[in-house]
């Protein structure tokens, strides 16, 4: 049977209900929602590792802070590094200069790579974890919340692909995009399938093939390699972020993705160089009075 579907319009609202200048965007939800799940996901990994409760907490909660601060400012400090000058505080608040409700309407993966890593070595030296059994962990989980995080952009008509005639274009309404000879690469789709796709297989390694034994560094490794992988390929079909992007050959997200694609390949060579060094955390016991 031939595919004869000649393209989608993607009307659906970004925002979900408003009182005032307060809004409930899709985004946020997702956004949120993809955190949830991570903390299931780390939950579980948690309960393989005999690691407590509050262990748990502390960490996710400071995880989802950093992640936050590292997408916003990664953002300025790559793309619009003049407003983080001149406003540094709208740039931490969801408010503009009249403190309506904004939300965060600038975030950037790379930034919150760089976040997690430097947050999460400091973490682990302060817990006195290996750095590298942790990072591992987490790299199980965060696909999904990545994941959420596209869908997030393609509810809020934002971070579009370039114009094409692919039968599964999308002519997206909202945003300034919609009318008739802009219809797009869904990019955020792209993105999207391959961190769900990258999600279940990180959840069979972890809990089926490995068991929670894995090599150092390993889940570090797939997660970069893969994600700025498919980032720095994905970025050929969409639009340019901003209008400095115009004529580069290579956009400045791909640009960034270029040394994490190279750190990933590093640890996966590392891991299997070093395939039985498989660090453990046992939890200190702490004394009842």
């Amino acid at each position: 049977m031939a595919f004869t579907l000649n393209f989608i319009t993607w009307s659906v609202a970004p925002e979900i209900f408003s009182l005032g200048s307060f809004s409930v965007r899709w985004y946020g939800v997702l956004l949120a929602l993809g955190f949830f799940l991570a903390y299931l996901t780390l939950s579980n990994v948690f309960k393989t590792e005999k690691l407590s409760q509050q262990l748990l907490d502390k960490l996710s909660i400071w995880c989802i802070v950093w992640t936050v601060v590292g997408l916003r400012l990664g953002h300025f400090l790559f793309y619009e590094p003049q407003f983080l000058i001149q406003h540094p505080l709208q740039v931490l608040l969801p408010f503009d200069a009249q403190w309506n409700f904004v939300g965060y309407q600038g975030l950037a993966s790379h930034g919150a790579v760089i976040a997690l890593i430097l947050f999460l070595t400091y973490f682990a030296r302060k817990h006195k974890m290996n750095a590298l059994w942790l990072l591992d962990r987490l790299c199980v989980v965060i696909p999904i919340a990545a994941a959420m995080v596209r869908l997030g952009n393609l509810m809020n008509h934002e971070i579009v692909g370039s114009i094409t005639e692919v039968s599964w274009a999308f002519n997206f309404m909202h945003g300034g995009y919609g009318v008739a000879d802009t219809l797009r690469h869904p990019a955020q789709l792209y993105e999207s399938i391959v961190y769900f796709l990258l999600y279940i297989f990180m959840l069979i390694y972890y809990f089926k093939i490995r068991k929670g034994n894995i090599p150092a560094g390993r889940t570090v490794g797939i997660l970069l390699t893969v994600i700025f992988t498919a980032r720095f390929f994905i970025e050929f079909v969409k639009e340019v972020q901003i209008d400095s992007e115009v004529g580069m050959t290579l956009n400045i997200g791909q640009w960034l993705s270029i040394p994490f694609v190279i750190i990933g390949l590093g640890f996966l060579i590392y891991s299997y160089i070093h395939k039985n060094n498989i660090p453990h955390y046992v939890e200190p016991k702490t004394s009842s009075k």
